[in-house]
């Protein structure tokens, strides 16, 4: 009779070759490795100029390209207009299920050079940052998703989803050349379930990440213009339908009235879970925002001391050009004004334009509220497989913070994929407040040692829900 030790032991070597299988997609890369392969890509890709107008994004997209190429990935460039190309790269997965789309855009607004203390296109590392226009937006973002995307392909990570990666065009202002042409001509390059794309942030307060900002919605751009008609003449005359004057006192109820408050799934669960990790009195404020006692004490607190969150709450609607006239005695037949207003994803905007005639109540001024933009979806849901995912990562690279999902008051190239049914989150690296205020600002940076842990956090959250389990 043979001993029983030889088949215990081919069992236990079959386990662990089964286990090794298993988990070998979990295999960590070299995080200071990757770390510093980023921040050299991001400094190159800072070095090409991308500013919008007029974009010359297809420079950016070769540059991209040639790393992808170097790896022996395929990637192709899509142009709607010669010179603004988009980048699209695939890695295969096992078709189980939909693809996880991992997405930046190319373009950066323009800068004031004279006003930086740095070269804005040079990449300059300092002081534990690197600075340039793009770093934070979004040029950092797209060498961290391509950085994830390159460490899958180098650790075979096999995959139950295909993994794209998309680095696009006119984000800042000319979408039709870049996702709005991506939709409506090359959507099955870029279909997906889920995609993860700028607009979240990893909150960093005293040296310490306070929560992970994961946005699920954002409000929509919808430029309003109001205008006065009068009857020209002589500016030593005054006339009572002086347009003016009548533009004047519609601009100020305008700018003077706040649209009605209106949470939604996201906005509610943010100052939920905010109130859980804030000081009292804040705290106090975000747990009565429905309170019908209290609610418009505390909308009128936040709209005085935190115009972030007041922002959060509703529509807005702030005049920021007004334009008449053209000579100091003549009264003028005309006159505009451009109201900034950020839409709620539910805003109807016939709606409020009627809103707004009936708070002006003046038969000579017309309100035109925009007809097209980026457009109105319903959030993302926090019950899906990837808003989970994005909270393992959390407990797992910062286990002393808390993801908060968030409505971001700007706009970024995830509406157009919430429009087609994607579940789009927004997130970021890992941020001060100081940081963040530089976004479209001077001497633009991103923190080197944050970006290390926000590519931990983007590796967690993508082999979570990209890797064969």
């Amino acid at each position: 009779m043979s001993s029983p030790f030889p088949l215990a032991l081919r069992g236990l070597l079959l386990g662990i070759a089964m286990l090794s299988s298993t988990l070998a997609y979990a295999a960590e890369p070299d995080f200071a490795a990757a770390r510093a392969e980023t921040v050299k890509m991001l400094a190159g890709f800072i070095g090409v100029d991308t500013s919008n107008p007029p974009g010359n994004e297809t420079k950016g997209a070769e540059f991209l390209k040639a790393i992808l190429d170097r790896e022996g990935i395929a990637s192709e460039i899509l142009e709607l207009e010669k010179g603004r190309g988009n980048l699209v790269a695939r890695l295969k997965g096992n078709g189980k299920k939909r693809p996880l789309l991992l997405m930046g855009h190319i373009d950066v607004v323009g800068v004031e050079r004279e006003k930086w203390t740095v070269p804005p296109f040079g990449g300059v590392i300092k002081d534990g940052y690197i600075y340039g226009r793009g770093a934070a937006d979004d040029k950092g973002m797209t060498s961290a998703c391509l950085e994830i995307f390159l460490l899958l392909h180098r650790l075979k990570v096999p995959l139950d989803r295909d993994v794209i990666f998309l680095a696009e065009s006119g984000e800042e202002g000319t979408t039709h050349v870049g996702i709005d042409f991506l939709v409506a001509k090359h959507w099955e390059k870029i279909a997906c379930e889920f995609a993860l794309n700028e607009g979240g942030r990893i909150v960093e307060k005293n040296g310490k990440v306070h929560y992970v900002g994961v946005s699920t919605t954002e409000k929509a751009p919808r430029p309003i213009l109001i205008s006065a008609k009068g009857t020209s003449g002589h500016g030593s005359r005054p006339r009572p339908d002086n347009p003016v004057t009548h533009l004047a006192m519609a601009v100020a109820k305008v700018g003077n009235w706040q649209a009605p408050m209106r949470l939604n799934d996201t906005t509610r669960a943010y100052f939920a879970r905010l109130a859980t990790i804030s000081p009292p009195e804040e705290a106090f404020l975000y747990r009565h925002l429905e309170d019908p006692a209290l609610s418009v004490m505390v909308q009128e607190k936040l709209r005085a001391t935190q115009q972030a969150h007041n922002a959060m709450l509703r529509t807005t609607l702030v005049p920021t050009i007004m334009k008449a006239g053209f000579r100091i005695n003549v009264i003028p037949g005309d006159a505009l004004a451009q109201i900034d207003c950020r839409a709620l994803p539910d805003e109807d905007m016939d709606q409020l334009a009627a809103a707004l005639r009936k708070l002006i109540n003046d038969p000579a001024i017309e309100v035109l509220p925009a007809v097209s933009g980026r457009p109105l979806a319903p959030p993302s849901r926090l019950d899906t497989e990837m808003f989970k995912a994005l909270e393992r990562a959390q407990q797992k690279i910062f286990p002393q913070a808390l993801t908060i999902p968030m409505m971001l008051t700007g706009a970024t190239d995830s509406a157009q994929l919430r429009a087609k049914g994607v579940q789009a989150y927004g997130i970021g690296n890992v941020m001060s407040d100081e940081d963040t205020a530089r976004f479209h600002g001077n001497d633009e940076r991103l923190n080197i040692d944050g970006l290390g842990r926000f590519l931990e956090y983007l590796w967690a959250a993508v082999t979570d829900i990209a890797a064969t389990k």
